[in-house]
């Protein structure tokens, strides 16, 4: 069996997630630093609050905006962005984490845009859904929607693979089932918001985006679905 020693054993991360992860990192290290004195004189001390207030959607915020019907840009904007905005280092740790092996996972499949889409996607459904659930002027933060978008494309891959192999599909669910009974625990025993509304729904729109956006979208889906039935 001949073999090409040019290639790399390990699939690289995409240039895209790569790029996500790295903003995600970075603004945290300005928080950090600027929190400890280290750069932007004593305004730095609140820059964290200050991008939250100023990029992160709340409950309150996307119920008053559909209450009196006006959709203004920079409000919309902060659907996109507060993705970039976490609580401290191991908040953001955990969502780079995730969105690193998540990315590469799905990424060895979907094409760059495709993770683009579902990430933000996931990021702006999960943001809409919990302002529809959520009266609270707590900001929502965080990659985790996004993440779980990515989790709900790489469930779809999961499941449309034991379709194909005439195994049960729904073992595809198994990992959003367990994440989502380790958040359950960790917020009994420590507390917690109700951040996960917006993770469930991110992880809805990635699986059902994915039907769309995934080499073969539907069609394929379909396919395997009809031959294992």
């Amino acid at each position: 069996m001949s073999s090409n020693p040019d290639v790399s054993p390990v699939n690289p991360l995409p240039p895209v997630i790569v790029a996500l992860a790295g903003a995600m990192f970075l603004i945290e290290l300005a928080f950090n630093l600027g929190a400890r004195g280290l750069i932007g004189g004593p305004q730095a001390v609140g820059w964290r609050i200050a991008m939250m207030q100023e990029y992160a959607p709340s409950g309150l915020l996307i119920d008053r905006m559909i209450e009196v019907g006006r959709y203004p840009p920079e409000i919309l904007l902060r659907f996109m962005t507060y993705p970039f905005l976490h609580v401290n280092f191991t908040h953001m740790l955990f969502a780079v984490v995730i969105l690193l092996a998540m990315g590469k996972f799905v990424g060895e499949v979907f094409r760059w845009w495709a993770l683009l889409l579902v990430f933000f996607a996931a990021a702006i459904v999960g943001a809409v859904v919990y302002g529809l659930f959520v009266d609270s002027r707590v900001a929502l933060v965080g990659a985790y929607p996004g993440d779980y978008g990515l989790i709900g494309a790489f469930t779809f891959l999961l499941w449309v693979n034991l379709a194909a192999q005439g195994a049960n599909k729904y073992r595809a669910f198994t990992l959003i089932g367990f994440l989502l009974f380790i958040k359950l625990v960790f917020g009994l025993l420590f507390g917690g918001g109700q951040d996960w509304i917006a993770d469930l729904a991110g992880f809805a729109t990635g699986f059902g985006l994915s039907f769309v956006v995934s080499p073969g979208g539907f069609s394929r889906a379909l396919a395997q679905v009809r031959r294992r039935g």
